[in-house]
């Protein structure tokens, strides 16, 4: 498998690059992974591939999806490769096999704003029921490791007088909002996978994830970043929903995909790492680095006009933990990822 033949040859060689060592440790593991079909999941898969090929790892993977077919017909090397093997199944009542797993990784998560809007029951089913169960199986196939997929929503609304908000923070989202769906079930999920690791001895690692740029990323749900690039290759008018002053971080894919692997292996067990950028952009510089790096003469559209006086909303994490604890860091700018979000849109022909 030569970096020519894949368009993502060269991020999946740096994240090889940065983990390395974990690649060692996990040599001849045996994974079961739930949400390995989404952005993310498929992230992980492929470098999983990549792996085996580059540096021999042995490392095969089950996954669990509802949509075989559909993601073989958009990825149909990962798909195809021996060492990947699907089991069809919800999240929420999948059936157990007999297989055992050394490892588990638990990225299963509806991550819609509509379902979230539309139908917050739904979202929390598919969280905390689709946890319980892969709790569950964890511990019927003996897996000694298990990596949860949570998110930065946990910590509900960010303070305006943190700029960086570290993993002991003690908000929450307001359980009386009924938007709140998502953050409260992450934070119910995450409380399960404590209390079914100490009760059964296997480690419980955890990764709050913000947001992320990159090639998969979504273009057409509530991702600004994937709406802004959508619309500046497309020479369309960029449009903010909001007044473009609420801040945010972007984390690219390829560095998310190393941190995931360094904190199953190497991260402390029941101590969450926020897993995202610390460098802060408004809404608007986002869309307009967007512009700027797609040479788009796309015009920025913003919905409302600034509060005066009002301060703007964050959500920046502080990611001080994953540095000093398990050497981790963002490799890749802002400018850079979005320039290969592109470039493989642009090639890919699908915007």
């Amino acid at each position: 498998m030569s970096t020519k033949s894949n368009p993502l040859g060269r991020d999946l060689d740096e994240v090889l690059e940065h983990t390395e060592r974990e690649w060692r440790d996990l040599k001849g593991a045996r994974i079961f992974v739930t949400g390995g079909t989404g952005f993310i999941g498929t992230w992980m898969l492929e470098s999983l591939v990549w792996a085996n090929a580059r540096l021999g790892a042995d490392v095969k993977a089950t996954v669990l999806t509802r949509t075989k077919d559909r993601f073989a017909a958009a990825n149909p090397q990962v798909a195809a490769d021996p060492a990947i093997s699907f089991q069809e199944g919800d999240v929420r009542d999948f059936a157990f096999s007999a297989e055992k797993f050394s490892h588990v990784i638990h990225g299963a998560t509806a991550a819609s704003a509509k379902l979230n809007t539309e139908m917050p029951l739904e979202m929390v089913g598919t969280i905390v029921e689709g946890t319980r169960r892969t709790l569950d199986f964890t511990v019927e196939c003996g897996a000694r490791q298990l990596l949860q997929m949570s998110s930065g929503g946990v910590y509900g609304r960010q303070p305006h007088g943190i700029a960086n908000l570290g993993e002991d923070y003690e908000g929450a989202p307001d359980p009386m909002d009924p938007w709140s769906a998502y953050g409260e079930s992450k934070r119910l999920a995450e409380m399960l996978g404590m209390l079914y690791s100490k009760k059964h001895g296997f480690e419980h690692k955890v990764a709050r994830i913000t947001a992320l740029v990159g090639p998969r990323l979504p273009l057409d749900i509530h991702f600004a970043m994937g709406n802004f690039i959508r619309d500046a290759i497309n020479g369309d008018t960029i449009r903010i929903a909001g007044d473009g002053t609420p801040y945010r971080s972007y984390l690219y894919i390829a560095d998310l995909v190393a941190w995931l692997w360094t904190i199953l292996v190497r991260g402390a067990s029941n101590r969450p790492y926020n897993a995202g950028s610390e460098v802060p952009f408004s809404i608007k510089e986002t869309a307009e680095a967007v512009q700027r790096v797609c040479g788009s003469h796309s015009e920025i559209a913003i919905s409302k006009v600034p509060v005066a006086g009002a301060l703007p909303s964050r959500y920046v994490p502080s990611t001080e933990r994953a540095r000093t604890e398990l050497g981790l860091q963002q490799w890749t700018d802002l400018g850079t990822g979005i320039r290969r979000t592109v470039d493989w849109y642009r090639r890919a022909g699908v915007v």
